[in-house]
């Protein structure tokens, strides 16, 4: 089970270098690694209320769904930065990168 799980491993890196996962990091990357959570509140909040804007007043549960959906984004991009910040930290372990 092992080797499958490293297999795994493997063929997510060879993507990630395909793609280029082994670039310096832009300024804007750097930013969005070092604040996760801020990326995540500033992207949920204008979602939510653009959500909010968009709901129709008759329907008593769509500003539940408006709040949930935006909840829901600033998650994904939340954890997105978050997945920067380890890219990153990887670069750094591999020496690609010194952190300046």
């Amino acid at each position: 089970m092992v080797n499958r799980w490293r297999s795994v491993g493997d063929v997510f890196w060879a993507w990630d270098r395909a793609l280029g996962g082994q670039r310096r990091p832009t300024r804007i990357q750097k930013v969005v690694a070092r604040h996760p959570i801020g990326v995540g509140l500033c992207a949920s909040v204008p979602f939510t209320l653009l959500f909010l804007l968009l709901s129709r007043e008759e329907e008593p549960k769509d500003p539940l769904f408006a709040v949930l959906f935006g909840l829901l984004l600033g998650l994904v991009l939340g954890l997105t930065a978050l997945s920067e910040r380890l890219r990153q930290r990887r670069l750094k372990r591999l020496g690609i990168w010194d952190g300046s």
